[in-house]
């Protein structure tokens, strides 16, 4: 039976694409929904402990309510392309080439970038703490948080009957969202290292292992998503399909990396194995001495030792249990620095 004059012209390969890519995007989404449910039972665990963090078990809830906000509309607006309006003048190309001319669409991209701020503002937190506060740091990163947000409301503002591909601010706001994590990314790495490389002589070999744990841990959450991001630029740039396939999902990759670490540091996974003979560290912070002070009096509770050490130019203070257990109790558990810091 012929169609004739009632198939409308259309490109399959557009299609295709963006019905995979919301295959794509429910299989993220379906991982995040379960790192979510992971993160939430680790975070109560700890909490029934008294070493909860309230602001991070928040963050996890909302991140997730945002990103099951824009999956749901996506979802419907999917339903709306080959089914509710698939009569529409112009067929599924129209519909997909001209989405945000529709409310809904408009309604997951911004929830999105909501998401997207709040993720990105963990990344500072982290990155701050590691570097002790530096002011530049906190500046240069916080710039482009804050540029991020200004190029996000300047697409909204005028995203309503704009085609997506063509809006140039959504290139740069790629570009300094993908760039900003290589930085984070960078930036924490090089600060773990030197503080490593200031240790070397001064502690066993088993202590500066959480440093390596520490910059693996980072780069692996990091590259997930980086590589994703370096994907989704290059073909939003060339106005390619393939950008269809990696836009539905890649916010949803981007929590899941952060909660990869959330993960493995509230369960005290941050760190590798050790062995029976080897000293087991159980948490690393820094601090801050006077330059004279080389080496502070060690202080002993809970079957625990705390020594600060001074190493070219930094202190690292160094929790070790006394009885050289592989693991401690729950009880005596502390709730460090996300993601920077190791815990059992």
């Amino acid at each position: 039976m012929s169609s004739g004059s009632y198939t409308p012209n259309t490109d399959l390969w557009l299609e295709r694409s963006r019905l995979d890519g919301m295959v794509l995007g429910a299989v993220s989404y379906g991982v995040l929904l379960l790192l979510t449910f992971q993160a939430m039972v680790a975070i109560f665990s700890r909490r029934r402990h008294g070493n909860g963090a309230s602001w991070l078990l928040a963050y996890v809830v909302v991140t997730f309510i945002l990103a099951t906000i824009g999956f749901a509309a996506n979802v419907k607006y999917t339903e709306m392309i080959w089914i509710d309006l698939r009569d529409a003048p112009g067929g599924p190309v129209a519909l997909i080439q001209d989405e945000l001319s529709y409310w809904i669409n408009v309604m997951a991209l911004t929830c999105y970038y909501v998401m997207e701020w709040l993720m990105q503002a963990l990344l500072l937190y982290r990155c701050v703490v590691v570097w002790n506060g530096n002011k530049f740091v906190a500046i240069f990163i916080t710039s482009l948080i804050l540029t991020m947000v200004g190029l996000s409301i300047v697409i909204l503002a005028g995203a309503s009957g704009t085609v997506f591909y063509n809006i140039n601010a959504q290139l740069a706001y790629l570009c300094i969202e993908v760039g900003m994590t290589v930085m984070y990314t960078l930036l924490v790495s090089w600060r773990l290292l030197k503080f490593r490389w200031g240790m070397e002589g001064l502690v066993g070999g088993e202590h500066l292992r959480i440093y390596n744990a520490a910059v693996t841990m980072v780069v692996e959450s990091a590259a997930m998503y980086s590589v994703l991001g370096i994907a989704f630029i290059i073909s939003y740039a060339l106005h390619s399909n393939i950008s269809n396939l990696v836009f539905l999902s890649i916010s949803h990759v981007q929590a899941i990396a952060q909660l990869i670490i959330i993960i493995r540091v509230v369960q005290g996974r941050a760190v590798g194995t050790y062995t029976d003979s080897e000293t087991y560290m159980t948490s690393v912070a820094f601090a801050t001495y006077k330059p004279d002070d080389h080496i502070v009096p060690p202080q002993k509770s809970l079957g625990t030792e705390s020594t600060a050490v001074e190493g070219k130019g930094s202190f690292l203070l160094v929790d070790k249990r006394l009885d050289g257990a592989i693991s401690c109790p729950r009880e005596q558990d502390q709730m460090l620095d996300v993601g920077l810091r190791s815990q059992c």
